[in-house]
């Protein structure tokens, strides 16, 4: 099977959703001002290195239980799935597309329906916020795309982050960088300075 993976944040639409989710929320839901103190606890944590991006997430994301988080999750997408690029959009995809992101599962979700997307992993959420496994994020992408497709043989990688997708890139025969809208080819090796397969054994 061949499959193309495409990161989300900054990929496919020119934003991270998970804060611009937090900003139109605070618009909408104003009451979730309370979590401030929690969230701030969190980023304080996670600067002194005491939180990892698992642990520091859950304070962050502790205002969905005080919203419709999944019906706002659909408003929040009626106004910005516009902005998803055009040749990450269905008919402009040449196979099957697995989105892998650190952004919220009911985020990702929701726009992947929008845009048919043929399969998503992202970082999954319980209601009062916390991440439920670990962060969709560096190796942890890698981890997961193989435990649901173990024999996919990876076409395209594109992602806006060289620094952190390091191990996602390693598994395509082609790496894209995602820059505004564009995704500018470049070859493992020249980046990392090393082959692909030191990556894959870590």
């Amino acid at each position: 099977m061949k499959v193309d993976i495409f990161d989300f944040d900054k990929t496919i639409v020119p934003f991270d959703c998970g804060s611009l989710f937090w900003l139109y929320s605070m618009i909408h839901y104003p009451w979730i001002i309370i979590c401030w103190p929690y969230q701030l606890l969190g980023g304080i944590l996670y600067a002194l290195h005491i939180f990892d991006l698992t642990k520091m997430k859950g304070p962050f994301f502790s205002f969905i239980r005080l919203i419709p988080y999944e019906k706002a999750a659909k408003k929040f997408w009626d106004k910005y799935d516009k902005y998803v690029f055009d040749w990450a959009k269905k008919g402009n995809r040449e196979r099957y597309t697995v989105v892998i992101s650190a952004s919220p599962e009911f985020l990702i979700k929701e726009i992947g329906k929008r845009i048919e997307i043929d399969d998503y992993i992202s970082t999954k959420h319980a209601p009062d916020g916390k991440v439920i496994g670990k962060n969709c994020h560096d190796m942890e992408k890698v981890r997961l795309f193989r435990e649901k497709y173990t024999d996919a043989q990876v076409v395209n990688v594109v992602s806006d982050s060289i620094k952190n997708d390091k191990y996602i890139f390693s598994l395509g025969e082609n790496c894209y960088h995602a820059v505004k809208g564009d995704r500018i080819p470049f070859k493992y090796e020249d980046v990392y300075k090393e082959d692909k397969t030191e990556a894959k054994s870590l």
